[in-house]
């Protein structure tokens, strides 16, 4: 989907957002007071598993993003911050700025309009869905900031296939077992303890804020929260996790939360593009909790 689709939606004009830029230092952890129930507690609440292959999705190829609904200088902000984190993480990013789009940011005042034209005429944008009613239900704007995520799946011989709304009988994904019945199937699986040949990227991904929700919210916040969800797909925006995170910002019932991507965000992102992309759920959160672990200093 282009983002010009959306763009007719998104009236641009005065920023409608604080803008202010990240504060520094980066919010660090304190280090003697971390543990190991913490770290797998943020890792549960962030890692969000795949309907198809069960697996935690990451980018496979280089981002392209584009967006609409503020004034250039903030949109140019919020871009080179969410291409600098992306960098920083080890996330593919294109850097051709001809590329053509797989992350669309939006920003207008009134989403839900935006979101009724993305279920009408890009539904398979809004991810995988049962029915029609599931993609209603998918399509609801309910916060001030939200993400959709289109995703493959890829096999074990590099085959990729969308993850979109099956048609025809169900057929067998991942022979011998057949744990996963789609409708065009993949053949290409290994099996394994800790492996399965099979792995979740993002094919496209789309985030929209609300302005008018967002008037309080720092533009350096705004980046980074948005910087998290164009990378990794929480499994949770509601909750408020011990540990800092920029998604804590909101998150009903936070009492307090960083102005930016904590030093745990940032471990968390590293450690999913680090991780073995074809293990199996436990143990891709368990590899990215390691990588978490030793760059935080838990106990």
């Amino acid at each position: 989907m282009k983002i010009a689709a959306i763009a007719i939606f998104l009236v641009a004009g005065t920023a409608s957002v604080a803008a202010q830029g990240p504060k520094s230092p980066v919010e660090s952890v304190t280090v003697t007071a971390l543990r190991v129930t913490q770290i797998q507690q943020y890792v549960e609440s962030h890692a969000a598993a795949s309907r198809v292959a069960g697996k935690i999705g990451r980018w496979e190829t280089p981002i392209c993003v584009k967006a609409e609904g503020l004034k250039s200088e903030l949109l140019e902000f919020v871009l080179r911050r969410i291409k600098a984190v992306a960098v920083q993480v080890g996330a593919p990013v294109n850097q051709n700025p001809s590329c053509q789009q797989n992350v669309e940011i939006g920003f207008a005042s009134n989403p839900q309009s935006v979101m009724d034209y993305v279920r009408d005429k890009h539904v398979n944008y809004l991810g995988l869905y049962e029915n029609m009613g599931d993609a209603e239900k998918a399509a609801r704007m309910t916060r001030p900031i939200q993400a959709w995520y289109a995703t493959i799946t890829i096999d074990a011989s590099g085959e990729r296939i969308s993850d979109t709304r099956p048609s025809g009988l169900p057929k067998c994904f991942d022979p011998p077992w057949c744990r996963v019945m789609v409708s065009a199937p993949v053949v290409h699986s290994t099996g394994t303890r800790v492996s399965d040949g099979l792995s979740t990227g993002f094919r496209n991904v789309l985030v929209l804020g609300d302005r008018d929700r967002l008037l309080k919210m720092e533009m350096g916040a705004v980046a980074d929260y948005i910087a998290f969800l164009v990378l990794a797909r929480p499994a949770s925006l509601d909750d408020c996790v011990d540990l800092p995170s920029i998604l804590n910002s909101l998150a009903p019932n936070c009492a307090s939360a960083p102005g930016e991507l904590s030093s745990t965000d940032i471990a968390y992102l590293t450690g999913l593009y680090r991780m073995n992309t074809d293990r199996l759920l436990a143990g891709q959160k368990e590899q990215i909790a390691f990588h978490m672990k030793k760059a935080l200093g838990a106990r």
